[in-house]
């Protein structure tokens, strides 16, 4: 199957794109209004893009009426501050649920039942139990494409990690992190790692083999066929 892009529409285009790159990280974004709200919401198009000073971006598109911007990132452009919270397993419903459609009024940590640990620098609060939060402020903000999509890169100016997982000259234990990802609209969970090259035994038995469920759902199911999926990485429902 080859196709043009150039014959895509946008839903179709963004479907192409998040079932092709997978699985991707997910920066839970925690940010604050310019009224004192506190916002909370994950963002999957997110990478680090720099490191001296160490640097990340999020790609973030307008809610799922394709016109009006997420409050995380009107609050972002208007206050120039956010924090990036590790999703893991444990917290994976609640990071779910943070990307319900919330009027901006509403405090998705209330919301769905989260505490909140304070932050040093920025004004956002981290999620409390995540094992790893980066206090960031805007470097710039660059608008992409035709539909109001945004890019934002943040300088982190705090790491946050969580004692029993720092080891030594800096690097993380990430062996001890269940690390929750995005596919394209279903979640994944890190539970192994490896290095190559693999024994050609482990490799045949993996051959052809789908991933395994951890839900209820049969084989094939996908939330993009669900009325709560939106073409805007939120929740509707």
């Amino acid at each position: 199957m080859i196709i043009d892009s150039s014959t895509l529409d946008p839903t179709s285009a963004y479907k192409l794109l998040i079932g092709s790159i997978i699985p991707r990280a997910i920066g839970w974004v925690s940010t604050i209004s310019v009224g004192g709200v506190p916002h909370l919401a994950p963002i999957s198009f997110f990478t680090a893009v720099g490191r001296k000073p160490p640097m990340i971006s999020l790609s973030l598109q307008p809610r799922s009426d394709g016109v009006t911007l997420k409050d995380t990132f009107v609050n972002i452009r208007d206050t120039g501050e956010f924090v990036t919270n590790l999703a893991t397993l444990p917290q994976a419903d609640e990071m779910h649920r943070t990307a319900f459609e919330f009027d901006p009024g509403v405090d998705e940590f209330d919301a769905v039942g989260l505490d909140k640990a304070p932050s040093e620098i920025v004004r956002p609060p981290r999620v409390k139990g995540a094992p790893i939060a980066m206090e960031c402020t805007v470097e710039r903000i660059i608008t992409i494409g035709d539909l109001n999509d945004h890019v934002v890169f943040g300088e982190v100016v705090r790491f946050h990690i969580r004692d029993d997982i720092y080891l030594e000259r800096g690097r993380i234990d990430t062996g001890a992190l269940p690390a929750v990802g995005r596919l394209a609209a279903e979640y994944t969970v890190v539970e192994n790692a490896f290095s190559t090259p693999l024994d050609g035994g482990v490799l045949d038995a993996r051959h052809g083999r789908r991933v395994s469920r951890l839900d209820a759902k049969p084989d094939g199911w996908s939330p993009i066929d669900s009325k709560e999926w939106s073409p805007s990485g939120s929740v509707t429902s």
